[in-house]
């Protein structure tokens, strides 16, 4: 498989949109991005349950790049709780070994499909609905927090996003403000991407099947152009969200999220039957 200017063309428009959506809405750019890897993939002939593990392994890999800058800019704003940062790391690296070595490498990928796909439901459910949970508690103390943690950690591992999905409404559950969960969240990005993609890469070396340039099941033409390209565009997007209705977007945004829910679960059926 030659990397083509064609290829190189449709992940950077991938990169830039995901980038520009991810500053603009506050989303993971994994959302957007398994779906369009893993149909890049299946249409040069990659295995569509070994697909959709390299768009998840992959999606997660940019997190690690578009983590740095994100946490800069909300260091700055002094946002980022580095106290629950400390707290939370060691459950999450624990988590997400255990999702990305064992648990990733074990499961089929048309399971995983399925498991996106809800992922991808609830999500959409959740912008429409633009639900913020009430606040009603304090942090757990460190046994909890090392399960928070660990539980943050393997579900992200199992569906390649940063884990905002889990840890702002756990940390908003637990009394801690909006802005400072969202910084806090953006912080713990890092490790959890950091982590997931070693695992990856540990358990997808030696697999049959893989395309040319992977390492283990990261496809690097992919996460190397996204990664470029969505860094650029996340802090425009940014910019953005305080002249553009967000909430009226979130809204029509969840919609296309709910079609791509459909197309990860059609998949799914497609890799059953295979």
């Amino acid at each position: 498989m030659s990397i083509e200017p064609i290829l190189i063309a449709q992940l950077a428009v991938l990169g830039l949109v995901t980038g520009f959506l991810a500053g603009l809405l506050g989303i993971g750019g994994g959302m957007i991005m398994v779906p369009f890897i893993s149909a890049l993939l299946s249409a040069r002939e990659v295995a569509p349950g070994l697909a959709v593990k390299m768009a998840i392994a992959t999606s997660m890999a940019t997190i690690i790049f578009t983590s740095i800058s994100s946490v800069r800019a909300h260091h700055k704003k002094r946002a980022v709780r580095w106290d629950i940062v400390k707290r939370l790391a060691p459950g999450i690296v624990l988590g997400a070994m255990l999702a990305s070595v064992g648990v990733f490498a074990l499961l089929k990928g048309a399971l995983l499909y399925f498991v996106f796909g809800g992922f991808v439901a609830f999500s959409a459910v959740q912008m429409f609905l633009d639900k913020k949970p009430a606040p009603s508690r304090q942090l757990p103390g460190t046994a909890g927090l090392l399960g928070a943690g660990g539980a943050i950690g393997f579900l992200s591992g199992l569906v390649g996003a940063g884990g905002g999905f889990i840890s702002v409404p756990f940390m908003t559950w637990c009394n801690i403000a909006i802005h400072n969960a969202v910084a806090t969240s953006a912080a713990l990005g890092f490790p959890i991407a950091l982590a997931n993609v070693a695992g990856y890469i540990i358990s997808g070396q030696g697999l049959g099947g893989l395309p040319p340039h992977s390492f283990g099941y990261l496809w690097l033409p992919a996460l190397v152009v996204i990664a470029s390209c969505s860094v650029l565009m996340a802090p425009m997007g940014a910019k953005a969200a305080h002249a553009l209705p967000v909430k009226k977007l979130k809204r029509a945004f969840s919609i296309v999220l709910f079609v791509l829910a459909m197309y990860m679960l059609y998949k799914g059926m497609g890799a059953l039957s295979a």
